[in-house]
């Protein structure tokens, strides 16, 4: 594989920032669960919360740092397909909502995801480190 130019490391670089963002606030959003269940909230989807809550900033971390990006950016994916899904299918809420986004947003994430898997991390990562010293 050819290396990558200085621009197309930084906007991975810039793209594994703010997809790290998101899922650290993502993350950070759904803290209160731990306290306790909302009313409404079924008992599975509060663990599976409670559990994403774990998964997330971890999954994040790996994105930013560029470790194992391509196996965390797809645990990630699988996450915002999932939330696509929960969303659409489960909370029947549509695209976008007069009062906020719908599952345009996870929608909206997903690429974040999914072109660190097709592409990797950049030069600017871990990962690059490690297959330097390979």
């Amino acid at each position: 594989m050819r290396p990558y130019t200085k621009l197309q490391d930084a906007a991975l670089l810039i793209l594994r920032v703010i997809t790290a963002v998101i899922f650290v606030y993502a993350a950070y959003a759904k803290l209160p669960l731990w306290s306790g269940t909302p009313e409404g909230v079924s008992t599975g989807m509060a663990n599976l919360m409670k559990f994403l809550s774990i998964i997330e900033p971890l999954g994040a971390l790996a994105v930013l740092v560029g470790f194992l990006t391509r196996w965390a950016a797809t645990g990630l994916a699988i996450i915002m397909v999932g939330a696509i899904y929960v969303m659409q299918f489960t909370m029947h809420i549509g695209f976008a909502t007069p009062t906020g986004a719908g599952w345009n947003f996870p929608l909206a994430v997903l690429p974040g995801c999914i072109i660190p898997v097709a592409f990797g991390a950049g030069s600017w990562s871990v990962d690059a480190k490690r297959e330097e010293r390979s």
